[in-house]
């Protein structure tokens, strides 16, 4: 970094050399380590102790300044001084009503930002009264069917005032749409809607496995929602590039932030291939993070992202705004490290992730429920993960100065190595072919399988520890009784009532001709699908049937063998 003269770095080095060879080298002989070596969960290797010889190869302007390029230090000149990060706890199930019900009670809570759990068959494309969405109904998220569902969703909520986060992916266009619609049907200006899609169809033919149609056309429906949101709603996100996934299924941090940035790269080259400037929707993009148990990993692992996503816009794209440089991402703790054994131990996990979120410096968060292992967060668990970020925000004063860490010999330097590997998968990537081309193969499927492999072996053996699981295990705690969210058997059959209902009352010749129109623009790879999507929403066209009339033309995906 610069910060020491060759001679001083050289001195540092003498020493430390003298300090192993004395009272290191005399304690290890009485007192050895607990292990051979150390590393991060991503496999980097960790030292004793780091000094001012670790970073003397680092220039300073690869840290910069907050806000400023190469963003390493945060995303805007002022972070939380100027403004808090979003506390966006996330709600779906059910029906509408029940959702929005849990909305406002989040918002009474102290939740500044919505965000939307959609059930499997409205993520797949189905509509509830479809048989295959038999028994799924309203299960992990909420169902919706048509326009009307997205109306009562947002019931008494003014979408101006609110950001919203919608987690949907193969049918992102379909729900886009709908949202629209429904901003437009309530006189909203749709500048001033704020929030973001996740919309990031490559992840889930690698990670979370929620598929229409084969990769090309996925792409492409991306591609036409960035356009038409750019230009019709600027304010809103029309992707979430979505790492946390990559890591709900055993990727390493490494992978994570690696492969999220070889979608970008593919998702920019398709969108600029149709003749947008980067400039002209690059600063839409946001990004979706994990943040897990290695603390100190993860907090650098952001850093390093933020670095890597500026040089690629300002160095690959020629991106000229700032704000086409600017990493933004929303966290979620991870899932994943809760456990049902002695399961308020989450609260602590929950609580340590969230802070290493914070010190990264994140622009949103999701803490996860204490209940979560067993089913959807209660009111009462939502509430204290609500609590957890006001307290880490409001109590213990970590907010006051940016980039806290800043300037650790440790954290600078684990920052440049992840940088570094980072780097070297991209440039595979390349030379592989592509993301797209990849996914297609199931390269980046099989990379996370591995990896999780590795994982699972290091959890089984006890090298990698779970509190009251694997290590501290109490065998006199017993079962603990935990009181879960009930799940409304009535709600499928209500949302197939309300699909009765539309089908009876709506002009379904209309409805027949705007989907024969759709299909036949699908076809021609240069005709933007979002305003017809709109269209056939408007005239309460179902989720269901949108979808459909597009895989008619464009077929199913069929999964590469993983090994």
């Amino acid at each position: 970094m610069k910060l020491f003269s060759a001679e001083a770095i050289e001195d540092i080095r003498e020493k430390q050399a003298a300090w192993e060879a004395n009272e290191l080298a005399a304690t290890l002989k009485s007192r050895p380590e607990e292990r051979p070596a150390y590393e991060t969960e991503c496999g980097i290797p960790l030292k004793r102790i780091y000094t001012a010889a670790d970073v003397a190869g680092i220039p300073a302007s690869d840290l910069g300044f907050p806000g400023a390029y190469p963003f390493t230090r945060g995303a805007y000149p002022t972070m939380y001084r100027g403004r808090p990060w979003t506390i966006r706890q996330v709600a779906g199930f059910g029906n509408p009503e029940a959702t929005n019900q849990r909305y406002k009670y989040m918002i009474q809570t102290g939740q500044t930002g919505l965000s939307t759990d959609f059930d499997l068959p409205t993520l797949l494309g189905l509509d509830s009264d479809d048989p295959m969405a038999f028994g799924e109904v309203g299960r992990v998220g909420v169902a919706i069917d048509t326009v009307d569902d997205v109306d009562r969703l947002f019931d008494g909520i003014d979408l101006e005032k609110i950001s919203v986060s919608l987690t949907i992916n193969p049918s992102a266009w379909v729900i886009y749409a709908m949202f629209v619609a429904v901003a437009e049907r309530r006189g909203y200006d749709l500048a001033k809607l704020t929030g973001t899609l996740q919309a990031d169809p490559l992840k889930e033919y690698v990670a979370q496995k929620e598929w229409i149609y084969p990769v090309r056309p996925a792409v492409r429906l991306l591609r036409d929602l960035i356009m038409h949101s750019a230009r019709t709603t600027p304010k809103l996100n029309p992707i979430s590039l979505s790492g946390y996934h990559l890591s709900d299924v055993g990727g390493n941090a490494l992978q994570e932030i690696a492969f999220i940035m070889a979608f970008t790269i593919a998702y920019c080259e398709e969108v600029i291939a149709a003749g947008m400037d980067i400039d002209d929707f690059a600063p839409r993009l946001s990004f979706f993070f994990i943040s897990h148990q290695d603390f100190f990993e993860q907090i650098c692992k952001f850093r390093a992202a933020r670095r890597v996503y500026a040089r690629i816009m300002s160095e690959q794209f020629h991106a000229k705004k700032p704000e086409s440089m600017r990493l933004r991402v929303h966290v979620q703790t991870a899932a994943m490290s809760l456990t049902k054994v002695e399961h308020h131990n989450n609260l602590m996990r929950t609580a340590i992730q969230a802070l290493g979120a914070v010190l990264g410096g994140c622009q949103s968060m999701h803490t996860n429920g204490l209940d979560e292992a067993f089913a959807i967060p209660t009111e009462e668990a939502m509430k204290l993960a609500i609590r957890t970020q006001q307290i880490i925000r409001d109590e213990i004063n970590v907010t006051s100065v940016i980039d806290p860490l800043g300037g650790s010999y440790f954290v600078e330097r684990l920052t440049h190595d992840m940088e570094t590997e980072i780097w070297k998968v991209l440039d595979e990537v390349k030379e592989r072919g592509g993301a797209i081309k990849l996914v297609e193969e199931g390269w980046f499927q099989q990379k996370l399988a591995d990896s999780a492999y590795a994982t699972f072996k290091k959890i089984d053996s006890g090298e990698k520890v779970s509190v009251g699981v694997n290590r501290h295990v109490d065998e006199t705690s017993g079962s603990a009784e935990v009181h879960i969210h009930p799940y409304d058997d009535q709600c499928t059959q209500l949302q197939i009532d309300r699909l009765t209902a539309v089908r009876a009352n709506r002009d379904s010749a209309l409805v027949t001709q705007l989907l024969a129109e759709l299909a036949d623009q699908a076809r021609s790879d240069d005709i933007n699908l979002l305003p017809k999507t709109i269209e056939l929403v408007k005239a309460r066209a179902t989720l269901g049937e949108i979808c459909s009339a597009l895989r008619d033309v464009w077929g199913s995906y069929a999964e590469p063998m993983i090994v």
